[in-house]
């Protein structure tokens, strides 16, 4: 098939996307599939007369455009298929706080939060207790994201943040260790064990610096924390209205607790990255895990 690798863009995320388009196209090659990369930092004008002339779209973008669902539905108006979540399910899970809202309106645990589209004044108190995670509302790659203890710290955070007019997030700072799952099809991948190395929490630095963070897949955790993980995953996505796959990124509590942080509909696509991690201990090489999101996004919307 001829496919269209699209990535690159605009966003902050725009070097993370980029850095994975040799070895996506390589595996892509190696299944027989010719690949066309499309930028859409300097191709936008030409996304639709471009994706016409492809049998298939494969979105390796991060952040805006591309998570938010823009991409998809210009692919979907000309008939275009594609693999992950459709531009509904992807404007929901890009949005953290949309996101939260619809978890716990379906019973699954996440922890509070306070959404400010904008700088509060100096009478405002946050509605949870110090110490605050702060991040973007729409982002992603643990970019503009920080810990605070007091006002002063989280004013810094604040104007950072909603500097990138996305808004911002705030969580309590929760006891435990991060784990994450994914689910490719219908079936949960197994989780993985994310233990930084630097900075006591997952930075953009933990994810992309080598020694940054350890990784253990699959996740050294009990057979019924695992399986709850999974279930709560598989209910996430289908809650969310995603396809094909995605990645839940959770804080697991010393007592076996879970809450949900957020749900990722592009994760990263090297293959040293979380989701192609997961897939090859279930047994896929990154090649036939590649293949894998193709035959799905072919099912969905094949032409």
């Amino acid at each position: 098939m001829k496919i269209l690798l699209i990535a690159g863009g605009w966003s902050s995320e725009r070097d993370v996307s980029l850095s994975a388009v040799p070895g996506i196209r390589q595996a892509l090659e190696e299944l027989g599939h010719s690949v066309t990369v499309l930028d859409l930092l300097t191709g936008f004008d030409d996304l639709l007369a471009t994706a016409r002339e492809h049998d298939f779209a494969f979105i390796n973008l991060h952040g805006t455009p591309g998570e938010d669902g823009l991409v998809q539905a210009m692919l979907d108006s000309v008939g275009c298929p594609y693999q992950g979540a459709g531009p509904a399910g992807s404007f929901r899970a890009l949005n953290k706080a949309c996101t939260k809202q619809c978890l716990r309106d379906a019973g699954i645990p996440t922890a509070d939060w306070e959404f400010l589209p904008v700088m509060p004044d100096a009478s405002w108190q946050p509605r949870l207790p110090y110490p605050l995670f702060a991040k973007a509302n729409l982002g992603g790659s643990s970019l503009h994201l920080g810990r605070a203890e007091n006002r002063q710290e989280l004013d810094a955070l604040l104007r950072d943040i909603l500097s990138q007019g996305q808004g911002a997030l705030l969580e309590p700072a929760l006891p435990g260790r991060d784990v994450t799952c994914a689910v490719l099809g219908d079936k949960a991948l197994p989780p993985i064990l994310i233990l930084p190395q630097k900075g006591g929490y997952f930075t953009y630095e933990s994810k992309y610096q080598d020694g940054g963070a350890l990784e253990i897949c699959p996740a050294p955790i009990p057979e019924d924390v695992k399986q709850r993980m999974q279930e709560y995953t598989l209910k996430a996505v289908e809650v969310l209205g995603l396809d094909g796959y995605g990645r839940a990124d959770f804080i697991l509590g010393e007592d076996g607790s879970l809450q949900i942080l957020e749900v990722n509909t592009i994760p990263g696509m090297t293959p040293s990255s979380l989701v192609p991690k997961a897939a090859r201990a279930a047994g896929m090489s990154f090649a036939e895990f590649l293949g894998r999101l193709v035959e799905l996004g072919l099912a969905r919307r094949g032409r």
